[in-house]
């Protein structure tokens, strides 16, 4: 495994497209093997099915694997223990690569590029919750803010918001680091913005859905680990209202509430974030009210 991680290491390292393309495939075709090595091994019919085309294969093909399964998986095991050294750590690599790349600037054949970077982020952080303490470094986390900016185009951002929640669930110090560098200012001017796109401001809305919900401090089980991507898929238009177009509404009827300081790793209540967050929309608390009455993540997030 060392052999594979090393040569997609040094093509993720070159400055040619070409090569960083092949270097986010070699990386991508490692997980899939680690994710499906199990269901391959204990399903032996699959390949008989393929070499015969009679058989109908999307009734027979082996079900996908869930992550408490591939935890047992030896080779998911080599990896994860690769995972913990900084020489063989993937997210360090690919978040170096992605900097890269929006140094670049927006172009297509780059927007391809950045997009399968930030999908592969998101697997990793989910096989591996540790590499999500990158983002609890400033450098990295302004590296996901960034990519908001309205130079990139839709796409890029609302694989950005999905990325941006995986690299926050259950990790306070993230989420501390995120509001530090006014993360909630961009991802609110961004949401107020005419040129946004209706499905990045329906991201952006749930992203604020996920936000408020309450922290805890500990790593989610694999399985909540696994539903993140699920996170983005309810409609908000019913809350459109609590976006008003100007921040200035925000602070109608007195100054909002201020929040009590929270250290690096600290946790902040819902009503902390919910004044920190008041400081650039209004209407605020229906979130709150909607969030609290539908539980859409199920009540919590840990």
């Amino acid at each position: 495994m060392e052999n594979l991680l090393s040569l997609a290491f040094d093509n993720l390292s070159s400055y040619d497209g070409p090569k960083i393309r092949k270097g986010l495939r070699q990386v991508e075709g490692l997980l899939a093997n680690i994710c499906l090595s199990r269901s391959q091994s204990r399903d032996r019919r699959a390949s008989t099915m393929i070499k015969d085309p009679g058989l109908n294969l999307e009734e027979e093909s082996p079900p996908p694997q869930l992550i408490p399964e591939i935890t047992g998986d030896p080779a998911f095991y080599e990896f994860f223990k690769l995972q913990e050294g900084f020489e063989w750590n993937v997210a360090m690599r690919l978040v170096s690569t992605l900097d890269r790349l929006v140094a670049r600037g927006a172009d297509g054949s780059n927007d391809l590029l950045i997009l399968s970077a930030l999908d592969l982020l998101q697997g990793l952080m989910l096989l591996h919750p540790p590499s999500k303490a990158l983002f609890s470094r400033e450098m990295y986390m302004n590296l996901l803010l960034d990519l908001l900016e309205p130079d990139f185009c839709p796409a890029i951002q609302s694989t950005t918001i999905v990325t941006l929640v995986t690299a926050l669930i259950d990790t306070p110090r993230n989420t501390r680091t995120f509001e530090n560098l006014d993360g909630l200012l961009t991802v609110t001017s961004l949401f107020r913005s005419r040129g946004t796109s209706r499905d990045v401001k329906l991201k952006l809305v749930e992203f604020l859905y996920f936000y408020l919900m309450p922290e805890t401090p500990s790593i989610p089980s694999a399985q909540a680990r696994a539903d993140v991507p699920g996170l983005l898929q309810r409609s908000p238009s019913k809350l459109a209202k609590a976006f008003a177009f100007g921040a200035s509404k925000a602070t109608e009827g007195g100054a909002a509430p201020r929040p009590r300081s929270a250290g690096d790793g600290e946790t902040r209540t819902q009503e902390d974030k919910q004044a920190l967050l008041g400081r650039h929309l209004s209407s605020v608390q229906e979130l709150v009210e909607d969030l609290r009455q539908n539980t859409p993540f199920g009540g919590a997030v840990g």
